[in-house]
């Protein structure tokens, strides 16, 4: 009888956890969706090469 009690007690805790998951990745794609991304925005910087010469003396 005790291991009934055990499983049906283990059931529950993976149900709710499940049910919690599923409800916290609801709320945070709908959260991350309203954030800007890098893609609306331009990249202004621009990279320009820079070479130096170095000259040994010896």
């Amino acid at each position: 009888m005790m291991i009934f009690i055990l499983a049906s007690g283990y059931l529950l805790t993976v149900y709710l956890l499940i049910a919690l998951a599923k409800r916290a990745g609801k709320k945070s794609t709908s959260a991350s969706a309203a954030l800007p991304t890098h893609e609306n925005y331009t990249q202004e910087a621009s990279v320009q090469p820079k070479v130096t010469e170095i000259s040994s003396v010896r």
